[in-house]
């Protein structure tokens, strides 16, 4: 689909949506119809970009808690909504009917697998006016994110039940099956750079993805005409700094670092929204 009629089927939704709205609200006696700048400035603070935080495999939206603080507080709109985890078709799928409930330009931010998924929801978007990748595995056209980690990831290993529990049990897994990260895994591997409760606690709440969603190939790729920012974890032991390097030259995104872990976003939340903010002023 084009931009431009993209922009039309948006603006087509919206239109409904609202006279869905006011009519409801008319039959309750409760209307009252804010103008067009009353509108602007409520659902998106104003001229300020609304962030949308799109989290990866083996996490939640609370992951992004402190960068959403931090950017609340510097008045920006902010979403971070959840993330199925089903396939990287449909959880692109339903990140694009979220953008469409949202008027004005959109800043979009996703780590690990969720830069996969914006990768793919952005794709031909006229409001997303710039991509950030946080620890992200950004898929060109074909590739899938398994292969996007490289060999030196820690969770390339020639058995895979010593790193993943699978459910249902049945081996061998099916695209269908859930794959959860081994407490050893998650601990060494996955949430290094935060303290050990902390690590604990997101190891026993994790949510787990799809094993058919690690292996699916991807689409047209919106960062080969939206402009984009790559934070590379340097101590990251999932997707090595090596590995996040290639995929952020190959997408021309400006590149940014900083001492973390893959869970950057939790333990350095000031250099996530740094780049974030960053992202913003060069495209406004």
């Amino acid at each position: 689909m084009t931009p431009t009629a993209r922009a039309a089927r948006r603006n087509a939704r919206r239109r409904r949506l609202r006279a869905a709205l006011l009519v409801g609200a008319l039959t309750l006696g409760t209307a009252t119809v804010p103008t067009a700048a009353e509108a602007r400035g409520t659902e998106r603070g104003g001229d300020k970009p609304t962030i949308v935080l799109v989290h990866g495999a083996w996490a939640d939206a609370s992951s992004w808690s402190r960068v959403v603080r931090r950017l609340q507080s510097d008045g920006y709109p902010v979403l971070a909504p959840a993330n199925p985890l089903r396939s990287l078709a449909s959880d692109s799928a339903y990140l694009d009917a979220i953008l469409e409930t949202i008027d004005g330009p959109i800043v979009l931010v996703g780590h690990s697998y969720g830069a996969s998924v914006i990768t793919n929801a952005a794709t031909g978007d006229p409001d997303v006016r710039a991509l950030v990748f946080v620890n992200g595995s950004v898929p060109a056209e074909g590739e899938t994110v398994a292969e996007l980690a490289g060999p030196k990831s820690a969770l390339s290993v020639p058995d895979p039940t010593t790193i993943f529990d699978f459910v249902p049990a049945q081996l061998p897994p099916t695209p269908e099956s859930d794959v959860y990260l081994k407490r050893s895994t998650f601990l060494k591997s996955f949430a290094t750079g935060l303290g050990r409760a902390k690590a604990q606690t997101l190891w026993a709440t994790q949510r787990p993805v799809t094993l058919g969603s690690l292996n699916e190939a991807s689409g047209t790729p919106a960062w080969d005409t939206i402009p984009s920012w790559y934070l590379i974890g340097t101590k990251d032991l999932v997707i090595p700094a090596t590995a996040q390097h290639e995929m952020a030259v190959k997408a021309g995104s400006t590149i940014a670092r900083f001492k973390a872990g893959h869970l950057g976003l939790i333990s350095d939340p000031v250099a996530v929204t740094r780049v974030i903010t960053a992202a913003v002023r060069a495209t406004r």
